[in-house]
């Protein structure tokens, strides 16, 4: 059962948008959230990182839990992240997502493998596409997701990081183990 927890809050009850910036071992990761929970976790560059507006309120306050959470998953010392997760998608890529909170810490799963997952076998490049639009990066585990062969695919935030999260992963959760 994943520790993190999906809120579906209709637009208008979300508020305004929230973001800090945390730097981490794989760059400075940009940190949104509104009202109902964390909305975006990207890096620096990041595919689909969206632009900041005049509207945002800079608030380290407001996502210092994250933030904490955040340093003690590079600090090794956190497998699982316990925050409310507010990303806004299709209902289709919110099931992936989802989804995605299943794969354990230090482990990997295929696109296949979680479209049949989600009922659908035939649904791989759907489950992909979803994938690469999570918002919610490394505590919504898109990295863990890797090609039917075991090769590293696209990753929003690059494949020298994706390489990295999964290293670190895989090198804590075997000293993480009773």
């Amino acid at each position: 059962m994943p520790d993190a927890a999906f809120i579906v809050a209709a637009p208008d009850a979300r508020g305004p948008t929230r973001y800090a910036i945390l730097p981490s071992p794989i760059g400075d990761l940009l940190f949104t959230a509104d009202a109902a929970g964390l909305t975006g976790l990207y890096m620096t560059p990041h595919k689909d990182r969206p632009a900041k507006t005049a509207a945002w309120v800079r608030d380290e306050r407001a996502l210092a839990p994250a933030a904490s959470q955040m340093k003690a998953y590079f600090a090794g010392e956190l497998t699982a992240f316990h925050l409310k997760l507010a990303p806004v998608g299709t209902d289709f890529q919110l099931r992936v997502w989802r989804a995605l909170l299943d794969i354990p810490y230090g482990e990997t799963t295929t696109y296949g493998a979680l479209a049949r997952r989600l009922g659908n076998a035939n649904a791989s490049r759907a489950v992909g596409l979803a994938n690469g639009q999570n918002p919610i990066s490394i505590v919504v585990p898109c990295h863990r997701v890797v090609g039917s062969d075991g090769s590293l695919t696209g990753y929003g935030g690059g494949l020298d990081r994706k390489r990295f999260l999964l290293e670190h992963e895989a090198k804590n959760a075997f000293r993480l183990r009773p």
